[in-house]
């Protein structure tokens, strides 16, 4: 099919941005926050920093990549809408792209405020507070003053990231360059109902050595993978109020009942319970 040989051809986005950064957290000022509106197609290139580091966007959504080049730790992408926030520790090699266009909050975190047990990356849930925070701290950095009250942001800002909520929503990604052409084809393209053989094809390898390379470096089958894709690409657009019958359709789902019923399966709760800000597990 030309649309999924045309995702399969898709090349790296043609606007990336640069990481260096003037708000370096240090010890006496251990959180910082940067603010950047960002295009759609926008993307930070795979690089690592001493510091830790939320992604998090007031508006739009992101693909956070964690790609660790250590053999034994694997590479996971996250799809984060504005309900959500992707943590990733000191020295961890990452990557975000910009899915749709955002308004895009980083905080840095100096390695000695990391929260105790944070030394993996992780989705947390963003409460009313720390949204607050966050936009407080940012107008913060911006007026350089009042130091008091800025400690006590970051302080409250730590707090509540130790006790922020968790999901595992994180899509594994592959090491073998074909299946990792494969998986990154099917992250962008959704609503693609190929079948494994279809997509193999434009891999240039066989349906079965695909399925060999899911089970051997994903422990999984391609349809319990791309399940856990369509769930990371349905979970934002129902956290923005979109109806039900058109998340199915971006998913591949050809009715409302199937789609929730795969849904209902994986989460536990019909995805009507998702809401408006993305709590249905709150």
């Amino acid at each position: 099919m030309a649309t999924r040989h045309a995702t399969m051809q898709r090349r790296a986005s043609p606007i990336p941005l640069g990481d260096t950064d003037p708000f370096t957290p240090d010890a006496a000022r251990p959180v910082r926050v940067r603010a950047r509106s960002l295009s759609a197609d926008a993307h930070f290139d795979p690089h690592r920093h001493p510091w830790g580091q939320l992604a998090y966007c007031t508006t739009g959504i992101l693909q956070a990549m964690a790609a660790p080049d250590e053999p034994n730790l694997q590479a996971v992408t996250y799809i984060v809408p504005p309900s959500r926030a992707v943590w990733f520790p000191p020295g961890m090699r990452h990557a975000v792209t910009v899915r749709e266009a955002a308004e895009f909050r980083t905080l840095y975190v100096h390695a000695d405020a990391v929260p105790a047990g944070w030394t993996s990356c992780r989705m947390i849930v963003v409460s009313p507070l720390l949204r607050e925070l966050i936009q407080a701290m940012d107008a913060a950095t911006r007026r350089a003053a009042e130091p008091s009250r800025d400690q006590l942001l970051i302080q409250l800002v730590l707090d509540e990231l130790a006790h922020a909520d968790t999901h595992s929503l994180g899509v594994p990604l592959p090491r073998d360059k074909r299946l990792r052409a494969l998986c990154e084809a099917v992250l962008n393209a959704p609503g693609e109902r190929a079948t494994l053989a279809q997509w193999a094809a434009d891999t240039g390898a066989s349906e079965r050595t695909v399925a060999r390379l899911f089970r051997e470096e994903l422990g999984t089958t391609y349809q319990q993978w791309r399940q856990q894709a369509v769930l990371a690409h349905a979970l934002p657009l129902l956290a923005r109020g979109m109806p039900i019958s058109q998340v199915a359709a971006a998913t591949g789902y050809a009715s409302d009942s199937a789609f929730s019923a795969m849904f209902k399966a994986a989460m536990g709760h019909p995805p009507t319970r998702w809401g408006l800000q993305g709590d249905g597990q709150r």
